[in-house]
């Protein structure tokens, strides 16, 4: 079972919740190491549910299995990523492993200096994903503080955790979540599919050497 990791390599909260336009939520700002645009990892093996482009470039995803807590609860988990400049890699039905780099730092929407907003929810999404809350900022339901959700390993650098406290995973944990993570990579190397819910228009983003494979079901 999956323990949800940090999604940056390089933790500098730049804004904690409950403050300014995260008043009423539990959303955090990651900056990475410096201002640069960094990648952002997927913090479980998920599905893609949501994508609201017409804003910030908002993403959710959610865990495709139920996952481990820090607290030890074990259930599904969703998680809202806002700002990056470009998520046409991205389309919802997309399945991303953990540790697979899917998103990206950004400045789309309101944002001062590339960073990437992130809310953690427990549980599946639930449409419509987020609500206004009582501040007037959009927040994702169910939402949980995000040292409740996510767990670190021993290659993320902590530069700023804004005093905030995240369970550590054992080395010997860290190394069995990878291989299981490359387990996963293998068989999905050899096969994804992908069924189209309804007739429509849908965009596919290939890496180097990946071949595209399209069959019609009678």
């Amino acid at each position: 079972m999956e323990k949800p990791i940090f999604p940056s390599k390089h933790m500098r909260i730049t804004q904690g919740y409950q403050e300014g336009t995260h008043k009423d939520s539990y959303a955090i700002d990651n900056a990475g190491k410096d201002y640069n645009i960094e990648e952002v990892y997927a913090p479980f093996t998920g599905i893609v549910k949501k994508i609201y482009p017409n804003d910030a470039n908002e993403v959710w995803l959610e865990s495709k299995e139920p996952v481990e807590y820090p607290d030890g609860t074990i259930d599904y988990m969703t998680i809202l990523f806002v700002h990056a400049n470009d998520i046409s890699n991205l389309f919802v039905g997309k399945e991303i492993t953990q540790n697979e780099p899917f998103y990206k730092e950004g400045t789309k929407g309101n944002a001062t200096g590339n960073h990437c907003h992130i809310e953690c929810a427990r549980g599946r999404m639930e449409e419509p994903g987020w609500h206004k809350n009582n501040s007037g900022y959009w927040s994702i339901n169910n939402g949980k503080k995000p040292e409740e959700c996510l767990w670190i390993e021993d290659d993320i650098e902590i530069l700023d955790n804004y005093g905030y406290s995240f369970k550590k995973i054992e080395k010997e944990e860290q190394q069995e979540q990878k291989e299981s993570t490359e387990t996963v990579d293998k068989t999905n190397d050899k096969e994804k599919i992908f069924t189209a819910p309804k007739t429509d228009l849908y965009g596919v983003y290939l890496k180097e050497n990946q071949q595209l494979v399209i069959k019609e079901l009678s």
